[in-house]
């Protein structure tokens, strides 16, 4: 087999693995994160699987029609990670890539600098489609997939596999030949500086460890109530919401902030934001207090910065917001932060046991916000 090229672009080079990085991708592999994400390494991850994986595995990677390539520093020339390509479809012209890093070397660019350069390598030999698959709890993986190019295409229901036996859901990303170059496009930009505040109330996006907090203010009776159709979260939900936050952010679904206050960081709620029309720029937005902020213009505040935000970073052109009829208190929150009453649609949302329940409409306009 002739050896593969060596490819260095985007500040790194690509190249075949040797002995001396045992070492290296023992520490890459080895660590707690990558044994997370990559199910089908070996637990516990050896020399001996680190020198299998040298001699035999990268080899046969090539042999059957993908790459595996050691992302080494130019400098140097030492191992930062891996990246590779495998899962050929010649009928579709498309092939499946893949990294990892060692943990010193994350949070540099390195695996997205390592994307592009085998990416463009691809594309010259051919190549008319690239997938990127990632978990959907791996916002880091996602960041780089984003970074290099790549745009979300949708779920795979059940298409990865566990170490306990069974299957779970992975995200697509996707680049083509013949996509423009640079990052792509969000529908979700990150937050400035990842807070939005007017001194006064602070929004940050959702994590997993406010589970506890959402789940406690989203089981609430009254919460509940306004909420279509009104029935309870489960515990196992919440959490998974929290989970997930930043995948939906990236993804283009739903951004969830949490509300607190901007003096103390205590929280006080949550709201979100998303597209109910993103060709025609429509978003809709919902939120929720605790009882003890409630009264206090909170809501309203977080209101007017999530919906400044929308219309600014996000380019949203309409804000919409749903509310159950008798909720007066949702509708004076709206009406004070600019939005107008727009109609009652009858039937429009889930109720209980088959009923239908009405839906009144509220909608916010760039010059109505105030």
């Amino acid at each position: 087999m002739t050896p593969p090229p060596v490819i260095e672009a985007h500040g790194v080079r690509l190249r075949p693995f040797r002995a001396e990085d045992t070492a290296d991708v023992v520490d890459g592999c080895a660590d707690p994160l990558t044994q997370r994400f990559l199910s089908n390494l070996p637990a516990p991850y050896t020399e001996t699987d680190a020198r299998w994986w040298i001699d035999v595995g990268a080899p046969a990677a090539w042999t059957g029609g993908g790459a595996a390539y050691a992302v080494a520093d130019p400098a140097t020339d030492r191992l930062l990670g891996a990246v590779g390509l495998n899962n050929p479809v010649p009928a579709r012209g498309q092939l499946e890539i893949g990294y990892w890093m060692r943990p010193a070397a994350r949070g540099r660019g390195v695996a997205t600098a390592a994307t592009r350069a085998l990416g463009e390598h691809a594309f010259a030999a051919g190549a008319a489609r690239l997938e990127l698959l990632t978990e959907p709890e791996n916002g880091p993986s996602q960041r780089v997939a984003l970074a290099a190019g790549f745009r979300y295409e949708g779920l795979r229901r059940s298409a990865g596999a566990s170490r306990e036996a069974g299957r779970h859901d992975l995200l697509a990303w996707v680049r083509l030949a013949d996509d423009p170059p640079g990052p792509a496009a969000r529908l979700l930009p990150d937050l400035p500086g990842g807070v939005l505040t007017d001194q006064v109330v602070a929004l940050r996006r959702l994590a997993p460890g406010d589970a506890e907090l959402m789940y406690r203010l989203h089981s609430r009776p009254e919460v509940v109530a306004n909420q279509a159709p009104p029935v309870p979260p489960t515990r196992e939900a919440i959490e998974r919401r929290c989970l997930l936050a930043e995948s939906g952010w990236l993804t283009g679904d739903i951004a969830r902030l949490l509300i607190t206050d901007a003096a103390g960081g205590e929280p006080a709620g949550s709201c979100g934001l998303s597209f109910t029309d993103a060709a025609s720029g429509e978003a809709s937005v919902g939120y929720a207090l605790l009882p003890d902020w409630r009264g206090r213009g909170y809501a309203t505040r977080a209101v007017r910065l999530l919906a400044a935000w929308a219309f600014g970073s996000a380019g949203v052109a309409r804000v919409v917001a749903g509310t159950v009829p008798d909720n007066g208190a949702s509708h004076r929150v709206l009406e004070r932060a600019g939005f107008h009453r727009e109609g009652l649609q009858r039937g429009r949302l889930p109720g209980l046991d088959g009923r239908r329940l009405d839906d009144l409409t509220f909608a916010l306009l760039p010059t109505d916000l105030h």
